[in-house]
Order: structure tokens, then C-alpha cells, then sequence
């Protein structure tokens, strides 16, 4: 039986893991732990709250006496929590730096310290960096350009360390681009999504050149889900198998679903840190069976209908300074994460 600690999971992607997991026969314990921070919020584990094998923890991982508390009624660990925003890791590195490697630092020293039989890392693809042809596999260097890829690039070998000298079984993920409905409105579709359906324009970085995965947060999931499961200790497994898509044809899809045209449209100059593309290789999580199953016209479809049917979900978030000034930030998983 599976006792989990999830941290993040109130975020975007931890919060839709969470929902995933409590489906499981084997699963007899869900613990969340989420410093409830601008992008985590309890609505979205919603009718996960009805379930009495969860309990939700509001603290944060930098807290070491409550990670040790959790981490003893617990056998495994999915850590989502982070600081996720490529823009925001511009102007407050220190934030992202102390989140996400000494929360990893504390998280995975606590699970070294109570036995715990399995954590999983969540990353991203950021952490490779820019790729001008070809794609990274889980072999290649870590090469991050923005602080946000830097401080998750280092949360991994700070995580990957403890599997290294001290044993903790360990296994680290990295998916590309997540999507899908309670995503926080300051990634670039729930940002795009938002600003049409309240009539606004949307602002491109440089031509919109930019080329992402887009992989649906539910195939994300079933990957994360695997490797608890079934992954190797020690290892990291790519998670893949989206769409590659320029942020320019991103657009245009979310245009049409939204009713506007390109006049809703408005290019800026590129920003100051922009990779212009990332691509992963993930065949080492599809030999543990790994397929993506949403498509994304489908995937984007039912993602705008929820923002459209729930406003009272996301309107009152787009009224923070921060996301009122955020322009195009293509940034991948994260909350947590990416998770989350």
C-alpha cells in the first residue's frame, strides 16, 4: 500500500496528481503539503477534499520540524512544490533559489532520515536549455539559461545526490510544456485564454517564434504516476510525447476557440531570456509503457470551455498587480510541477 506525501498539491499539476492517485485501490494515505502560496489553492483539489484518506497540511518545505512530521506517516514522495514562473525567477531569483533547492535539500534529507521507499522529483525540460536541432535525452548536461531552469537543474542534482551517497531512492522527472484546466493565469494559455475571453489583447514575444511540447497535465500525470511506481531508482525519465508547436500557431488555435481574431494580437520585443526551442527524447519512460493520450486540439478545446464556464475560478486572480503586467512568459510545469 502507497502512503504518500504530496508536495504542491494544491498547485496545477499537483492537484490534478493527487485527484489521479486517490483512484488508486493502493493507495491508503494522501498527505498534501502546500505553502498556499499565489498559485495553489484548496479549490483545486475539489472533490478530493471528500475523500478520508486525504489530509491537507498548509505549510511550507523549508519547514523542516512539519517535513519531518509528514515524512514519518508517509512511504513515498511526489515533490511538485516550486516556484515555476520563468518571468517572475527574472526579477526574484533569490525565491526561486531557496524554494526549490533547500525545499528539495529538506525534503530529501527528511526522506533519507524515515526510510521512504520512493521520491519522485518533478523538473522540466527547461533544464536542458535551448536546443537550435536535435533533442536532449536524460543522458545529456543540464544547460539552463533563465534562473528558473537554474534553480530546477539544481534541485535535481541536489535531489539525484542523496541517491548517489546516502541511498534514497530517488527517480527525477522532466516534462515539457503542461496544459489544462486550474492552471494559474500567468502561463501562456490560461493567460492568453483569459485576456480573450475578457475581450483583451495578447501580446507576443518577438514573432511568436518560440517552439514548445505541449503535453495535456493528465498525460503528465500518468507519467509521474509510472514512475512512482514503477521507476528505477536513480533515474530520470523524460516525459514527452506532446505537440511541438511555435507560440505564434498556439495562438491562432486559442484565437478560434475563443471567438477573436488577429487583431486580439500584439508583438512585442522578445524578452531579455527567451529559449527560442526545447525537445526532449522520451523513450526511456515509454518502455515502461508510457503513451500520451490526450490530443491537443482536444486538450486545448476543453481547456478554454473550463476557463469559459468558470470565470469565478480565475477572474479575481487576474486582477493581481503581477498578472495584470504579465505579457507571454512560455514557461513549462510548475507549480507543481511543474509541479506543481
Amino acid at each position: 500500500m502507497y502512503e504518500v506525501l504530496v508536495t504542491g498539491g494544491a498547485g496545477f499539476i499537483g492537484s490534478h496528481f493527487v485527484r489521479r492517485i486517490l483512484r488508486r485501490d493502493d493507495v491508503s494515505r494522501v498527505t498534501v503539503l502546500d505553502a498556499l502560496t499565489y498559485a495553489g489553492h484548496p479549490e483545486n483539489l475539489g472533490q478530493a477534499f471528500l475523500d478520508p484518506r486525504l489530509t491537507f497540511v498548509h505549510g511550507n518545505i523549508l519547514d523542516g520540524p512539519l517535513v519531518d512530521e509528514l515524512m514519518a506517516r508517509n512511504t513515498a514522495v511526489v515533490h511538485f512544490a516550486a516556484e515555476s514562473h520563468v518571468d517572475r525567477s527574472l526579477t526574484t531569483a533569490d525565491n526561486f533559489l531557496t524554494t526549490n533547492v533547500l525545499g528539495t535539500q529538506t525534503l530529501a534529507a527528511s526522506a533519507g532520515r524515515h526510510g521512504i521507499a520512493k521520491f519522485v522529483h518533478v523538473s522540466t525540460d527547461e533544464v536542458y536549455g535551448s536546443l537550435a536541432e536535435g533533442s536532449a535525452s536524460e543522458d545529456d548536461p543540464v544547460q539552463p539559461s533563465v534562473p528558473y531552469a537554474a534553480s530546477k537543474a539544481a534541485s535535481d542534482l541536489v535531489a539525484l545526490s542523496h541517491f548517489q551517497t546516502y541511498g534514497l531512492p530517488v527517480c527525477v522527472t522532466r516534462s515539457s510544456n503542461n496544459y489544462g484546466p486550474h492552471q494559474f493565469p500567468e502561463k501562456v494559455i490560461p493567460l492568453f485564454t483569459t485576456r480573450l475571453l475578457r475581450g483583451e489583447k495578447v501580446t507576443l514575444h518577438g514573432q511568436g517564434q518560440h517552439v514548445r511540447n505541449w503535453l495535456h497535465v493528465e498525460d503528465n500525470c500518468a507519467g509521474i504516476e509510472l514512475v512512482l511506481c514503477e521507476g528505477k531508482p536513480g533515474e530520470i525519465y523524460n516525459l514527452g510525447g506532446g505537440t511541438d508547436l511555435t507560440v505564434r500557431d498556439l495562438t491562432v488555435k486559442l484565437l478560434v476557440l475563443c471567438g477573436k481574431d488577429r487583431d486580439s494580437v500584439t508583438f512585442i520585443p522578445d524578452r531579455q531570456a527567451n529559449d527560442l526551442r526545447y525537445s526532449m527524447l522520451w523513450e526511456k519512460i515509454a518502455a515502461l509503457g508510457f503513451r500520451p493520450a490526450r490530443e491537443l486540439d482536444e486538450g486545448l478545446a476543453e481547456t478554454v470551455d473550463w476557463y469559459r464556464r468558470n470565470p469565478d475560478r480565475w477572474a479575481p486572480l487576474t486582477c493581481t498587480p503581477y498578472a495584470v503586467r504579465t505579457t507571454a512568459a512560455i514557461a513549462p510545469t510548475g507549480e507543481g510541477a511543474h509541479v506543481h
